[in-house]
């Protein structure tokens, strides 16, 4: 806990690291634990309060660690259990809490549990994953499609019965209504829980429990955007979500409170999110915190946007705690979604202004401290399903997934002695970490700034929020705590605009970027500023 009764995670900064894309300590092209364990200097001196690592786990890598084929053990090619035992003890020596990924709601099938499923349909896993029979006609029992794109359903011949994947066919869903499956989920959690990690991401949590009676999902409105994936033509209704799913969410929290000062945040998408993350981390005894993709597949920043999305989340007691992530391993990076390239590195600024104001928890990605825009990634190097998919429609997640750039001038800009496992842009190379270490202007020094003001502004990391203008590309809010007020203006647009509030006077600017000032904000300006006493 900190400030009394206040726990560590509300308002904390969370920092993503991808760990195939972080360091690599053995030159074989691909990050790996001790590499990371190497560069959490740089990390803890942004003044995060926590890392979020992406799964580690033994895995085929057909999703890159979301296919999981051990929970309990490291794949050899990120290193081993004393390599993150060791990871655990710098970080903590640090200051930085760990937060490690759980894959509840599917596993690999090379996992054990799959392979012994899919053979017996009487053994002890028969119905640890979803089976059923198909149509009289020998088609799939529903009509559920997968996020990777075709039906979510594939046959298996051993067992004469088609098994539910929401992803790929790889990665089969587990059976969440089982009590078997549940404690066993529940039992991996303990076993991270004591080696020392301080909070659980809950990957596609809500694909965890389907509707058992396998209805069709109905059709989804036509909103006029592009629709790559039969995926989009459906309202995910019934092959997510299912009511029974607050229950093991319950248990979950129940696992955790049995350890002090852990903290668990869910990760939900789709149509429907909003409503199943309030539901999801509903207080008191359920989650305690959760986002979606209001902004990771938002195609514009705009106030309207911001107002929406934090209006969702009421200052109530029924109501939990949100986070907020701009970018991260399954989004195009928000500066290239949110301005064009002569813009991005103005724009990359008012973006960390906007995100450290925000109510709520925060995710950086790696890589977003340095202003990095997604990368293009030719066709012939593509290594993300989806993007192979999909293409050329998306822009897939590769470019949001490359090594980061530690020095430019050195061999895989200081990420791999070894050929990378995806390509570094020269665009990436020149905002290296080296490039920016001692430039008092640049995007890293900026983050670092304006997380330290974060800290210290209780306003900023606990308070109340209240828009108080929203006009055209002007989002203006207050924020609140105890005595202290602040004042946070952004100019979400591509043009100068004169703008002040009407009691101008009361304010002190404490922090602005692009030239920002009380009265004139020019192209994607931004400031802070503090009421007067």
């Amino acid at each position: 806990m900190t400030d009394g009764a206040i726990p560590w995670w509300r308002g904390a900064a969370i920092y993503q690291i991808y760990p195939r894309s972080f360091a690599d300590s053995n030159g074989d092209g691909v990050g790996d634990l001790p590499g990371l364990t190497a560069h959490l200097d740089h990390v803890a001196r942004l003044g995060v309060d926590a890392i979020w690592i992406s799964p580690f786990f033994a895995s085929p890598m057909k999703d890159f660690g979301y296919d999981v084929s051990d929970y309990r053990a490291v794949d050899p090619l990120f290193g081993t259990l004393a390599d993150f035992d060791a990871l655990i003890e710098r970080a903590h020596a640090l200051g930085l809490k760990v937060i490690i990924d759980q894959v509840m709601s599917h596993t690999s099938d090379q996992h054990p549990w799959f392979q012994q499923s899919r053979m017996d349909r009487a053994g002890p896993c028969a119905d640890w994953y979803v089976w059923a029979d198909p149509k009289a006609d020998g088609t799939p029992p529903s009509n559920w499609q997968s996020v990777f794109g075709g039906p979510a359903w594939t046959w298996d011949a051993r067992r004469r019965q088609y098994y539910l994947h929401n992803f790929l066919a790889a990665q089969p869903n587990l059976n969440g209504h089982n009590p078997a499956v549940q404690a066993a989920l529940l039992d991996v959690t303990r076993f991270w829980l004591e080696r020392g990690v301080d909070g659980l991401r809950l990957d596609a949590v809500n694909f965890a429990m389907h509707d058992p009676l396998l209805r069709d999902n109905p059709p989804a409105p036509d909103t006029c955007r592009v629709r790559t994936r039969p995926f989009d033509y459906q309202r995910e209704v019934y092959n997510r979500s299912h009511p029974d799913l607050v229950g093991f969410v319950e248990k979950i929290r129940a696992v955790t409170d049995d350890y002090p000062d852990r903290f668990t945040v869910a990760e939900v998408g789709g149509s429907e999110s909003l409503d199943e993350m309030q539901r999801f981390t509903q207080p008191p005894g359920r989650l305690n915190s959760a986002y979606g993709f209001e902004f990771l597949y938002a195609d514009a920043l705009t106030p309207d946007l911001v107002e929406r999305s934090l209006a969702a989340w009421p200052d109530r007691p029924q109501i939990g705690w949100p986070s907020w992530a701009f970018s991260n391993h399954d989004a195009p990076r928000a500066v290239s979604r949110w301005a064009p390239p002569a813009d991005r590195a103005a724009a990359a600024r008012l973006h960390a202004l906007l995100l450290i104001s925000l109510r709520g928890n925060i995710f950086l990605y790696q890589g977003e401290e340095l202003g990095l825009p997604q990368a293009a990634i030719p066709f012939d190097q593509l290594r993300d399903p989806e993007a192979i998919a999909n293409w050329p429609l998306t822009l897939g997640r590769d470019g949001a997934r490359t090594p980061m750039p530690w020095r430019r001038e050195a061999p895989g800009t200081g990420f791999s002695t070894g050929a990378p496992w995806l390509p570094i842009t020269a665009e990436h190379a020149a905002l290296a970490v080296d490039r920016q270490e001692d430039d008092p202007d640049s995007q890293l020094a900026l983050t670092r700034r304006l997380l330290a003001l974060r800290r210290e502004r209780p306003a900023l990391r606990l308070g109340a929020m209240t828009v108080t203008a929203s006009d055209g590309p002007i989002l203006a809010f207050e924020r609140a705590h105890g005595n202290a007020s602040l004042l946070c203006v952004f100019n979400l647009g591509g043009e100068p605009v004169a703008w002040s509030p009407a009691d101008a006077d009361a304010w002190t600017v404490i922090e602005a970027v692009n030239g920002a000032a009380l009265g004139g904000l020019p192209a994607y300006g931004g400031l802070i500023a503090e009421r007067r006493a």
